[in-house]
């Protein structure tokens, strides 16, 4: 078994007893303020603050376990593996110093209040006192800090190559786009000239209408995809407004509907 295997079996191991300290704490003051066993949760301030407690150290080591290992430079001491199984055994060192500071004491339910005492007590030192005591005495170290610097320098230099990879891709494929405008206009303008005098026919069959605005739909597919179905489509309307100078209902994209991926809003809208 590796060593990091073992620390995250101690660390299960000792995050389940603490939770059982806790527990066991918690059935033990409502027990002793009358509540019946079904009783599992109290609604009582005592028991909401150990609640409270328990999940909040519980989420802090998992929070402090990450970023151990993002950061481990920055933070020497506590990135250690001698640091981190202390930090992971506290619970029981905790069980331990309750267990022996109970000697004196008769009886198996009080040793075992020492011992579950000794246990939170301990994980709460370690864990919520001194654990961010040190980790922000070595944040603020030269060598942790000049590595900072150069960690968060290098987040950003990330950050604007990824921008600038985009903004290249963006251009791209804008004058791949315009250069595809270009072969598909001499084709396109008498389809769209077609299908602005069929919107405007209103009084012409509704199913031929229908059908031929779906071939060319579906022709405008093969030439060159949702794109240009949707240049097409575009080119139409601006010749029908600027023909009639007056809007209509946009029959074109319900007829298209399904041709290829192409999706009309009024059936997309209908669906939710």
């Amino acid at each position: 078994m590796t060593g990091k295997r073992l620390l995250k079996l101690v660390h299960a191991s000792s995050t389940a007893w603490f939770v059982l300290c806790a527990g066991f704490l918690l059935t033990l003051a409502m027990r002793q303020a009358g509540a019946a066993w079904w009783l599992i949760f109290s609604l009582s301030g005592y028991s909401l603050v150990l609640v409270f407690v328990l999940v909040s150290i519980y989420l802090l080591a998992v929070y402090r376990g990450v970023r151990r290992h993002q950061t481990e430079q920055e933070y020497p001491l506590t990135s250690s593996p001698n640091y981190m199984a202390f930090y992971d055994v506290c619970p029981f060192i905790g069980a331990i110093a309750g267990l022996i500071s109970g000697f004196d004491i008769r009886g198996l339910m009080e040793h075992a209040n020492m011992i579950a005492v000794g246990s939170l007590g301990t994980t709460f030192l370690v864990w919520i006192v001194l654990d961010p005591a040190i980790a922000f005495i070595e944040m603020y170290l030269p060598k942790s800090r000049k590595l900072r610097k150069l960690r968060l320098a290098q987040i950003k230099a990330d950050k604007r190559r990824r921008e600038i990879e985009s903004e290249k891709l963006l251009a791209e494929l804008y004058e791949k786009e315009l250069q595809s405008y270009g072969k598909w206009q001499p084709i396109l303008e008498p389809m769209a000239e077609k299908l602005a005098m069929i919107v405007a026919d209103g009084q012409g069959d509704f199913c031929k209408r229908e059908k031929e605005t779906a071939q060319m739909g579906a022709e405008a597919w093969r030439l060159g995809g949702i794109a240009c179905m949707r240049r097409l489509h575009e080119m139409a309307m601006a010749d029908f407004v600027k023909r009639s100078g007056v809007k209509i209902v946009d029959y074109i994209t319900i007829w298209w509907d399904g041709i290829g991926t192409w999706r009309s809003p009024a059936v997309i809208e209908i669906l939710r």
